[in-house]
């Protein structure tokens, strides 16, 4: 089985671009997706408080990293219409309100109360953006897309850059677990069991897992955060694979391996 080995960098934005990690996706077939990706990611200009970081001790952290102050909104949302549009038109699910209110809709005359109420709510749209910028997402042939990842108080929104058009929308609710290496790397997975996994990569990823984690604070089922150097992830319905981690002279080498597709 041929490798491939992509030591490609990403231009997200203009500015100074960190050092990227090497990937290796053993399952492709040595074809090169797209010429466009071969720049670089943009490096994070905000910063970790001791007190804002979920790590507590586990992670390798970059010096650069450290101690820096959250700002959330890199592109200013309000400022985009089309991001403004997406999040005024989405409907909540019933999963997603169950977990807001507590209990199963349905069973009382004050869920049907407060259900009608969270939907006069969320018929406006989301409202608190709580973190939004440019970022990676590897799709489940191997190829690394350029997304907006936007965080709201109700889901997760990815977003094409190119055409404006939502790609996918998660409810916070159906996230159960974030997976990340103990490295100094920009990787990360979402877990979402109802549905298919997410892994992206982010110069800002500690503020992602951060957000994410505050805002499912108070849910039935807190947000695990688990750290492995490698761990294993749904690509696609039927498709598992794992990403393995290690630190090499120069950097971090990342492999991304198929462990099984079902018949």
């Amino acid at each position: 089985m041929d490798r491939y080995r992509p030591n490609r960098r990403v231009q997200i934005e203009e500015s100074e671009p960190p050092k990227y990690d090497d990937v290796e996706d053993e399952d492709r077939d040595g074809r090169d997706d797209d010429d466009d990706n071969s720049n670089r990611l943009r490096p994070s200009e905000n910063n970790v408080t001791e007190d804002q970081e979920p790590f507590m001790g586990i992670k390798v952290r970059r010096k650069a990293s450290l101690h820096r102050d959250y700002k959330g909104d890199y592109l200013d949302v309000a400022s985009h219409p089309y991001l403004m549009k997406i999040l005024q038109k989405q409907v909540v699910p019933t999963l997603e309100l169950e977990r807001i209110l507590g209990f199963p809709i349905g069973q009382s005359f004050l869920a049907g109360v407060l259900y009608l109420g969270l939907m006069f709510r969320k018929s406006r749209g989301d409202k608190q953006v709580l973190f939004a910028d440019k970022i990676l997402k590897f799709t489940g042939s191997g190829k690394m897309k350029r997304r907006i990842l936007l965080i709201t108080d109700f889901a997760i929104y990815l977003v094409d850059p190119e055409t404006d058009a939502l790609k996918r929308r998660i409810a916070l609710a159906a996230v159960e677990k974030m997976c990340l290496s103990e490295l100094s790397d920009n990787f990360f997975a979402i877990i979402i069991p109802s549905e298919y996994d997410l892994l992206m990569a982010s110069t800002r990823k500690t503020e992602i897992v951060t957000v994410l984690v505050e805002a499912t604070k108070g849910a039935s089922e807190e947000l695990e955060v688990a750290f492995s150097n490698s761990f294993e992830y749904h690509a696609a319905a039927e498709l598992v694979k794992e990403v393995v981690f290690e630190e090499v002279e120069g950097g971090i080498k990342t492999r991304i391996l198929t462990k099984s597709e079902s018949a």
